[in-house]
């Protein structure tokens, strides 16, 4: 299994265990799904708790989300109110990234300059669509993902966009 980690923050983005795809070399496409879980509810196959641990009517937290946001405890970002702002966000974010490039990989420079404004400009289309999401230390500093609701098979998918080049791979 791999974690994608932030280059800049170190924060844990997502794992490899999704349906992914990368787009135009530059943004990984992660497809979530919703999930509602039990607080304290843990079930394993074949486990049949006995009658003596029925519910005793306390209350229950149950938590509602997508998968990818849960397990990988990314935040909600609420600092992009306008284009402007996330574009001004963009600027300064891409120009770590490609000084972390330069250094670490400076074969890749050329696809990330290359690729990104074009995925860059069709993400900005869809801003009024996005939801922003940090790691979990909730530094905008580093990587902020993106996610849209997207029709597939007739179904409402929650995908997530991460950018490549901003992404650390870590096997387990």
């Amino acid at each position: 299994m791999k974690i994608y980690k932030d280059i800049i923050t170190g924060d844990e983005m997502f794992a490899d265990t999704y349906k992914m795809k990368l787009v135009d070399e530059v943004i990984y496409e992660v497809y979530g799904r919703l999930v509602s879980r039990t607080e304290g509810d843990i079930q394993i196959e074949g486990f049949n708790p006995s009658a003596e641990e029925a519910d005793e009517g306390t209350d229950s937290n149950v938590q509602t989300g997508v998968d990818v946001i849960l397990n990988h405890r990314l935040q909600e970002c609420f600092a992009f109110g306008d284009k402007k702002s996330f574009t001004l966000y963009l600027k300064d974010y891409m120009k770590k990234v490609l000084a972390k490039l330069e250094e670490r990989a400076p074969d890749q420079v050329d696809v990330f300059k290359t690729n990104m404004n074009k995925v860059v400009k069709e993400i900005m289309g869809r801003f009024k669509d996005l939801q922003f999401f940090t790691g979990e230390s909730m530094d905008c500093d580093g990587m902020v993902a993106m996610c849209e609701y997207r029709e597939i098979n007739g179904e409402s998918v929650p995908v997530l966009m991460f950018f490549k080049h901003g992404l650390d791979e870590e096997k387990c």
